[in-house]
């Protein structure tokens, strides 16, 4: 489980990117971050793996706090923590199969993998986990051959490489078609659930998060304004969100398609559905 007390991130120009921000997020549950431009979303998944050094509180994760690890301590936290980017962060010149095997680095260490020499074992799971997000054919392309969705897929493999506890998710979808969009939502969340792992999506699109996460986190000007339930994401909530607008035609409608998997709506639960709005 990852826990989070009262972080807070003050940058050196004074600016508050995330205030006094306390969640848990249990395993097996995907909760989606939304809030504006400059709320503060990205900063906070880079402050749970300490990508960017939290002003103060603090970041627990399975019952070890992260934010008092240093040095091969915190390097060895990180291996715990997949993090999945928006522009992929893949080497282009590489293989789908060596870019996947990098999720490895923490483990293997720099000389076998700059020498490209993984175990056996490491080479064969790399090659489950491209069957599992549809790539078996491309295991020798060079990443920069691949379309955006096919990048995408390959950093959730080499994130699942790791054997992470839990995802860190920043704008998977922002550079994808609407289709492809909801297939990498989707895949994510069925990875979530047949792994136990739990996820954080920092995502732009409300009506994915509405159809995809068990559980919505709004953030406004670096401070939760909404934590609950998709369902509970009324116009009212947007508005507290993002400020005044038309938010009817944002919501999803309960005609449209349904969430694929109830991917983390488990786990215990948070409790969310008591803590709608954060005034």
């Amino acid at each position: 489980m990852l826990a989070l007390h009262a972080l807070t991130k003050r940058y050196p120009t004074g600016d508050l990117a995330v205030h006094n921000v306390s969640l848990e997020v249990p395993k097996g549950q995907v909760m989606a971050l939304i809030g504006p431009s400059g709320a503060g979303k990205s900063t906070l998944i880079r402050c749970v793996n300490r990508l960017v050094e939290p002003t103060s509180g603090s970041v627990m994760l399975d019952g070890h706090e992260i934010t008092a690890l240093g040095g091969a301590a915190l390097r060895r936290a990180r291996r715990r923590m997949g993090m999945i980017f928006q522009e992929f962060a893949l080497v282009e010149r590489l293989t789908v199969m060596e870019n996947v095997l990098s999720g490895r680095l923490g483990y293997v260490g720099f000389w076998k993998t700059f020498l490209r020499r993984y175990p056996q074992r490491d080479i064969d799971q790399a090659f489950r986990f491209l069957e599992r997000v549809g790539l078996t054919e491309f295991v020798d392309k060079r990443a920069d051959a691949l379309s955006g969705g096919q990048r995408q897929r390959v950093g959730i493999a080499r994130a699942l490489m790791q054997e992470p506890s839990i995802l860190l998710v920043d704008e998977p979808t922002a550079a994808l078609d609407p289709k492809t969009s909801r297939q990498i939502m989707r895949l994510i969340c069925e990875l979530c659930a047949e792994r136990e792992l739990a996820a954080i999506i920092n995502i732009h699109d409300v009506g994915l998060a509405q159809m995809f996460a068990a559980r919505i986190v709004g953030l406004c000007k670096g401070e939760i304004v909404f934590d609950g339930s998709p369902r509970n994401l009324t116009p009212e909530a947007l508005t507290l969100i993002y400020g005044e607008e038309d938010w009817h035609a944002t919501i999803k409608r309960d005609e449209d398609e349904p969430e694929p998997a109830d991917a983390g709506a488990g786990a215990g639960g948070t409790g969310s559905d008591d803590r709608q709005l954060v005034a």
